[in-house]
C-alpha cells in the first residue's frame, strides 16, 4: 500500500470540516515553486458557492503570506497529522520574512501539474483557484465582540478558492 498522496473526489471528504479547519488546522500556501510561502490558519470554511466546491479561507494583510496569495491565481491548504503540531506551531508564529520556514520544519514541497505549492507529508490537500476576494469591513461586524480579534486593526481579506483538486493519503 502506497503512502503517497493520490487525487479524490473532494466529496468523499470523511474530516468533520468544524475539527479540520478550527482543531487541527492547516497551511495556506501560496506562490510559484520558485518563491512561495505558508502560515498555518485556523480560520475557514468548505462547502458549496456559485455551484462549485469552494473553500474561504482569511489573511491579514501583516501576514508574509498576504504578499503571495493577493498575486496569486491558486492556493493550497495543506492538514496534517497531529504529529506535525510543533510544525504548524512554528509556522504560524514565526514569519517567512525572518526565517526560512521550510529549512526550519523539514517539510517537502511538491508541486501540483498547474504549479500550486503544497507538502509531501500532508495527509490531504486542496488546490483551489481563486473566485473571489473580499476585505472584512468592520462597520459590518454585528456582534461587537468580533472586533477583539484586531487589535491592530489588520483586518483580514477573504479568498474564496475553487477547489480545482484533491489529494489524500489512501484509506488503511
Amino acid at each position: 500500500m502506497t503512502n503517497k498522496l493520490v487525487p479524490i473526489d473532494p466529496c468523499v471528504i470523511k474530516d468533520n470540516v468544524f475539527t479540520l479547519i478550527g482543531n487541527d488546522w492547516m497551511l495556506v500556501t501560496a506562490g510559484t515553486p520558485k518563491s512561495f510561502n505558508m502560515m498555518t490558519a485556523s480560520w475557514g470554511t468548505m462547502g458549496e458557492l456559485w455551484h462549485k466546491k469552494v473553500c474561504f479561507c482569511f489573511v491579514r494583510p501583516t501576514r508574509h503570506t498576504y504578499q503571495f496569495i493577493t498575486k496569486a491565481e491558486t492556493f493550497t491548504l495543506s492538514f496534517f497529522d497531529e504529529t506535525y503540531r510543533e510544525t504548524l506551531n512554528l509556522c504560524g508564529s514565526k514569519s517567512g520574512r525572518d526565517i526560512d520556514k521550510v529549512a526550519a520544519t523539514g517539510l517537502t514541497p511538491a508541486v501540483t501539474e498547474t504549479g500550486s505549492v503544497y507538502f509531501e507529508q500532508a495527509r490531504l490537500v486542496l488546490e483551489c483557484r481563486i473566485l473571489y476576494t473580499h476585505d472584512l469591513d468592520p462597520q459590518r461586524f454585528i456582534d461587537p465582540k468580533i472586533h477583539d480579534s484586531y487589535p491592530e486593526k489588520d483586518y483580514h481579506r477573504m479568498f474564496v478558492g475553487e477547489v480545482i483538486r484533491c489529494l489524500a493519503r489512501p484509506e488503511r
